[in-house]
C-alpha cells in the first residue's frame, strides 16, 4: 500500500478536516505511486487519517479524497460524490431562474482539483490537479451518466496545472462539440457564452446573486461597468433600468459579445457603449473629462496569482478603487470585487477605505458579497473563500 506519513504533530489540519497537504508536512512516501494514485495518509505514529490522492510535483503533493480510512476511492466512490454535488444544488433558490450554474466546485464538494459547470445541455469540465487527472476517463463517463446532456467540453487550459507537472489541454470530453456560443439566462435576462475560448468555463457564474445585487441600486442611473467582459453586469443593470451603461474591457471579442447580448436582449444600441482599452487609462481619462456615473462595477481580475503578488496587487486595488470613487457623482454606489484568494477580506476592505480617502470621498459599507450559492466554501477550507465584493454608498 502507497502511503505517505506525515511529520509529528503535523496532523493537526487533517485531523480538523483541512483537505490540503503541504509538502513541509511530508515525512517519508513509502512505495512509488504515481502522479494521481490514491495514498492512504499516516499520522508519524502509524494512525491511518484518510485517503488522498498523490502529486510528487506539487507543493501540495496530496490533497484528500476522505478522511476515513475505510473509504476505498473506486468508481462507486466518484459516482456517489458527483451525486451529491448535483443533490446539493437541487433546492437552490437562486437557480431556480437559471440554466447555468456550477455543478462541483472542488474542495468544496469533496472532489479537489475538479470543477464542472453546467451551461443548458453542456457540461464543461476543469482539472487542475493529478487527482482527478488519473480518474479522468471514469470522471467523464460518470458525469455522461449522473448529468446526461448534449456534451462535455474539458477547458483545462490553466497555468496552474503546471505546478501539477501537467500540461494545458481543452476539447471535446464526450458527446457534441458546444457551438461557438451557447444561449444561457438568469431571470429574465439572456446572455451568449462562449465555452470554448472564453474566460474561467465561459462566463462567470459565481457573480450571478452579485449581478443581481449591483443592478437593485441601477434604476435610472449612469453606470459604468469596469472589467466587463462580455457585460453581464451592465445587462442586468439595464434590465433594471439604467438609463445608459458604459462597458470598458481591454479585450475587443469580449466586448464585441456584450454587444451582441445587448441587442439579444432587445435593448436599444444608444443604451450602452462600448470602450475597448487599459482600464487605468480609461478610468483616468473619463475622470478628466467630467464623466459621473451613479453606480461604478469594479470587478478585476486577479491581481494576486500568489502571496508574492499581494503588494503589487494591493497597489493595483487601491489605484482602481480610487478612480471609481472619483467617477461617482456624490451619494453614488460603488460595488467593488476581489476575485484573489490570498488577498483577505479584511485587507480589500482596508484598500478600499484608503482608496476613498485618498479620493477625498467618504464611503459606507451598504452590502458584503461572496460567491454564489452554487459555489459553496466548505468550513474547514477557508482558502475556497476567495470572491469578496463590497457595496459601498460614496459621498
Amino acid at each position: 500500500m502507497a502511503a505517505v506519513v506525515l511529520k509529528a504533530g503535523r496532523d493537526k489540519s487533517i485531523r480538523r478536516r483541512h483537505p490540503w497537504i503541504f509538502s513541509g508536512a511530508v515525512a517519508e512516501v513509502r512505495g512509488k505511486p504515481e502522479p494521481g494514485e490514491s495514498v492512504a495518509v499516516l499520522a508519524a505514529g502509524g494512525e491511518q487519517l484518510g485517503w488522498g490522492a498523490y502529486s510528487p510535483a506539487s507543493g501540495i503533493p496530496v490533497r484528500m479524497w476522505s478522511f476515513d480510512p475505510a473509504t476505498q476511492v473506486d468508481r462507486t466512490f466518484f459516482r456517489e460524490r458527483l451525486r451529491a454535488a448535483v443533490a446539493a444544488r437541487a433546492n437552490l433558490p437562486a437557480l431556480c431562474h437559471t440554466d447555468a450554474w456550477r455543478l462541483v466546485n472542488a474542495e468544496s464538494d469533496g472532489l479537489p482539483g475538479l470543477v464542472v459547470d453546467r451551461y443548458g445541455e453542456y457540461l464543461v469540465v476543469q482539472i487542475s490537479a493529478a487527482g482527478p487527472e488519473h480518474w479522468r476517463p471514469v470522471l467523464v463517463e460518470l458525469l455522461g451518466e449522473v448529468v446526461p446532456g448534449r456534451g462535455i467540453w474539458e477547458r483545462s487550459d490553466l497555468a496552474i496545472r503546471n505546478r501539477e507537472g501537467l500540461s494545458p489541454r481543452s476539447g471535446l470530453m464526450l458527446g457534441n462539440q458546444p457551438p461557438p456560443v451557447l444561449e444561457i439566462h438568469e431571470g429574465p435576462v439572456r446572455f451568449l457564452v462562449d465555452v470554448v475560448g472564453g474566460q474561467k468555463t465561459g462566463f462567470y457564474l459565481d457573480q450571478r446573486e452579485n449581478r443581481a445585487r449591483a443592478g437593485a441600486y441601477a434604476a435610472d442611473g449612469r453606470v459604468l461597468n469596469v472589467f466587463s467582459y462580455t457585460g453581464g453586469f451592465g445587462l442586468v443593470a439595464l434590465g433594471a433600468g439604467a438609463r445608459a451603461v458604459t462597458q470598458i474591457d481591454a479585450a475587443e471579442p469580449a466586448l464585441a459579445l456584450a454587444q451582441r447580448n445587448l441587442s439579444l436582449n432587445g435593448f436599444a444600441p444608444e443604451r450602452a457603449e462600448h470602450r475597448v482599452g487599459n482600464a487605468f487609462d480609461l478610468l483616468r481619462r473619463l475622470r478628466d473629462q467630467g464623466e459621473r456615473y451613479d453606480l461604478v462595477v469594479i470587478d478585476p481580475p486577479k491581481f494576486a496569482e500568489t502571496a508574492a503578488h499581494l503588494p503589487k496587487a494591493a497597489r493595483a486595488y487601491k489605484d482602481v478603487n480610487m478612480l471609481g470613487c472619483q467617477l461617482l457623482r456624490p451619494g453614488g454606489v460603488l460595488c467593488t470585487f476581489s476575485c484573489s484568494g490570498h488577498l483577505e477580506t479584511t485587507l480589500f476592505q482596508k484598500i478600499v477605505a484608503d482608496a476613498a480617502l485618498d479620493a477625498g470621498r467618504h464611503a459606507v459599507i451598504l452590502e458584503r458579497l461572496g460567491a454564489a450559492a452554487d459555489h459553496p466554501v466548505l468550513l474547514s477550507f477557508p482558502e475556497g473563500e476567495y470572491l469578496k465584493g463590497l457595496i459601498c454608498r460614496v459621498a
